[in-house]
């Protein structure tokens, strides 16, 4: 078929089972923090959003409250405010597909759409890897569950901090530069400090806020926009791309300050 020629398509396909299989380990984790089946479906169904689903089955699992929990899932989840926008002016949804588009805005579907010149592969990678992820995510985030409920208490098998330690897994590849590490460090110090004085889950929010701050007083303009965590768009897509509108490949300009590149990383996260 035609539709699954297309680069932007095949990107979109991979990337959803990718992510999509992730949903097993979150499904397996949410069980083993205290939340039922129903609860962790429901997560995964109106949430949506890897990063901050790991962040509040984290902050429960850790005996946090449920305020707590939607505090540091909410603070996660602003970016996708931020895809929204650049989603919204990039096509232009209309009709029942902006309240669809808005629930797919995750990071996989904005970097899939992001990577394509072409405007009508820039829709079919939007919609393939929101889709896509959306359908694998909740599937696997059901199996996960159910296998969770099989293995009983979690504390037997010793996965009673799994969700912070997967949640971790998450925010490591972020961590390549100094300036990343040592934001982190600062925020970890928080945490520490405020451990004996606040009730528990209420420090993640500190640490958030912290970060926030040092973005906000730290943050430098970016001359290209905002760019996804997600780098889907591989050279020979680009080049197909660039031939179809007949425009000339892009070019990566030399930079002297900089090194290396950035590696990819899944949902949603």
């Amino acid at each position: 078929m035609k539709f699954l020629q297309s680069p932007a398509v095949k990107v979109g396909l991979s990337i959803s089972v990718a992510t999509g299989l992730y949903g097993i380990s979150f499904g397996a984790l949410s069980v083993a923090a205290g939340l039922d089946f129903l609860q962790t479906m429901a997560l995964s169904l109106l949430l949506f959003s890897g990063g901050s689903q790991f962040a509040f089955i984290g902050v429960v699992g850790g005996g946090g409250t449920g305020a707590a929990a939607a505090g540091a899932a909410a603070l996660l989840g602003i970016r996708n405010f931020v895809y929204a926008m650049q989603m919204n002016a990039m096509l232009g949804p209309r009709g029942w597909r902006r309240p669809a588009a808005a629930q797919l805005t995750i990071d996989e579907s904005t970097a899939t759409a992001s990577g394509q010149l072409d405007p009508g592969e820039q829709q079919r990678g939007f919609w393939t890897a929101g889709a896509g992820v959306f359908v694998l995510w909740n599937l696997f985030t059901a199996v996960g569950a159910v296998a969770g409920d099989a293995l009983g208490d979690p504390k037997l098998w010793g996965l009673d901090g799994a969700a912070v330690a997967a949640f971790l897994g998450l925010l490591w590849p972020r961590l390549k530069g100094r300036e990343p590490a040592a934001i982190a460090a600062v925020c970890a110090l928080a945490t520490v400090l405020a451990v004996p004085l606040l009730p528990s889950g209420v420090p993640i929010l500190v640490a958030a806020a912290v970060a926030g701050l040092i973005g906000w007083f730290t943050h430098r303009p970016v001359p290209q926009g905002l760019e996804p965590d997600i780098e889907p768009y591989a050279e020979p897509y680009a080049a197909h791309d660039a031939e179809h509108m007949q425009l000339p490949a892009r070019r990566q300009e030399p930079d002297a300050g900089r090194s290396g590149g950035r590696s990819a990383e899944g949902p949603g996260g």
